[in-house]
């Protein structure tokens, strides 16, 4: 034991992000006065970017969600506009990582839409999606995009299936159907190559998204798996998850062998879920507890022990959820490596979270701000499904950081009415999913009986002609 400890601590003692300490924004920077969802689904109820705040809210007659411009900060008026158009509650919001307008949504009506929010924020009441995606027959619970490819959307739902969605075309092209339970977090790996899943079948697994196959699988019996997370080009992930003895733990493993974990480490016996979130830059790793205000941050090695304790932030506030800023929307010039928005459902208040790296020099510090992705694609749909693979397109925070994208969503003309994705119609048991939708059918069922009554009633009419025309034949003794 005494020799691991020798082997870590001179590493410990020299990294630059051994006093990194996090710094909430004054009240007049928080966003206050919100009703945050009351729904107790484990997501982060929450989206951010350089430009925009999204956060699901409390609505009546469906589901919603606010989006804020970030330099709106202060108290939310109650009549703000929403995001309203889905018929049940919002499950999970994502930003498109290279249209910093376009956000995707799911919800319980077992929907996925698109919706593009103008420059300057909502003026009124948005309840028209640019695109409607329908394929799931239950509720759809996670929206993830994918890292490196334009237009490439995968959502997980209740009906244990994945879809993915080439938003060129607006449809579903591949369905991965490997799990038996609900799918709880996705988790790509750099380059998008990879996908990783934890069910409620107690397994994680590594899947090769494009073919479906499962590459890995981990059976977690003793001990249940809640989130996972690839961490950067390590080729290793990280799990958070409950222990036999109900205590909260995270576990390393190896993504070319799941057989056992590399290390497994008891955090506490809080209840609350373990969030976890990887900065790649810094090589990072932030633990939030849902339920409570800690946040534990770590610094992963590339050798035992792996995780090296660096800190802990805290506060009296429990957070339901938690948004991350990208790379690109921080403040390069106050040292700020992370940035956390967290959801006070208890006060209605978002408050950012800055975690900075105290340096006395202003100049641009390039030993913690290396090249990071940036929000550039580096693969079409068409070229990803071709099954090519290519790493993120790296930007400097020096100079592009407060660069545009320059990509445009084109919204795809439909027309198909089937979808048949690996042989399966996706759409032949999807329920009707609005209440609008449920009224044509309806109607249009009632128009099919009136017609065929109609249609009825004129044969009838016939058929009485007809007998009494044969009846006068039989009757007219002229005819005899």
């Amino acid at each position: 034991m005494t020799v691991t400890k020798m082997s870590w601590r001179p590493q410990y003692r020299s990294s630059k992000f051994r006093n990194v300490y996090g710094k909430v924004a004054n009240r007049e920077h928080c966003f206050d006065g919100i009703p945050i969802t009351k729904n107790v689904h484990d997501n982060h109820f929450c989206a951010v970017n350089a430009k925009f705040l999204a956060i699901v809210t409390e609505s009546a007659g469906g589901g919603s969600f606010l989006v804020i411009p970030l330099e709106q900060t202060g108290r939310i008026e109650p009549n703000y506009p929403k995001v309203c158009g889905h018929q049940g509650n919002v499950l999970d919001i994502k930003w498109n990582p290279f249209i910093e307008n376009v956000i995707a949504s799911c919800s319980e009506d077992t929907s996925v839409r698109l919706w593009e929010i103008p420059d300057g924020g909502l003026k009124r009441n948005m309840t028209e999606a640019i695109l409607e995606l329908y394929g799931h027959s239950r509720r759809v619970g996670l929206v993830e995009w994918h890292p490196t490819t334009n237009n490439i959307l995968f959502s997980a739902g209740y009906d244990y299936k994945i879809l993915i969605w080439n938003l060129d075309i607006g449809e579903p092209v591949k369905m991965i159907d490997c799990h038996t339970d609900v799918i709880l977090c996705m988790s790509f790996n750099t380059d998008g190559s990879l996908l990783s899943t934890t069910c409620k079948d107690k397994k994680l697994r590594v899947i090769e998204p494009r073919s479906g196959r499962v590459l890995q699988e981990a059976s977690c019996k003793n001990h249940r798996v809640n989130r996972v997370v690839f961490l950067g080009n390590t080729k290793r992930l990280l799990t958070t998850g409950v222990s036999r003895w109900n205590t909260r733990q995270i576990a390393l493993w190896d993504q070319e062998d799941l057989a056992v974990p590399l290390t497994e480490e008891e955090i506490d016996g809080l209840s609350g879920l373990l969030f976890p979130f990887y900065d790649a830059d810094t090589h990072m790793l932030y633990l939030a507890g849902k339920g409570d205000g800690n946040i534990r941050y770590y610094e992963i090695g590339s050798e035992k022990p792996y995780l090296s304790y660096l800190m802990e932030f805290r506060s009296p506030a429990p957070q339901k959820g938690l948004g991350v800023m990208p790379k690109h929307g921080l403040d390069v010039s106050a040292c700020e490596v992370f940035r956390f928005y967290k959801l006070v459902t208890l006060k209605g208040l978002i408050e950012p979270i800055s975690m900075i790296v105290p340096r006395r020099s202003e100049s641009y510090q390039e030993d913690i701000y290396p090249m990071t992705p940036g929000t550039e694609p580096a693969l079409t749909p068409d070229e990803w499904l071709g099954g090519v693979n290519r790493d993120p397109v790296l930007m400097s925070l020096k100079e592009g950081y407060k660069k545009s994208s320059k990509v445009v969503f084109k919204v795809p003309i439909k027309e198909k009415k089937s979808m048949v994705v690996n042989g399966i119609d996706l759409l032949e048991n999807v329920p009707p999913r609005t209440e609008n939708e449920l009224l044509r059918v309806f109607f249009r069922q009632q128009d099919e009986i009136r017609r065929l009554k109609d249609e009825l009633s004129q044969k009838d009419i016939r058929i009485r002609q007809l007998q009494l025309e044969l009846k006068n034949l039989r009757n007219n003794p002229k005819n005899n």
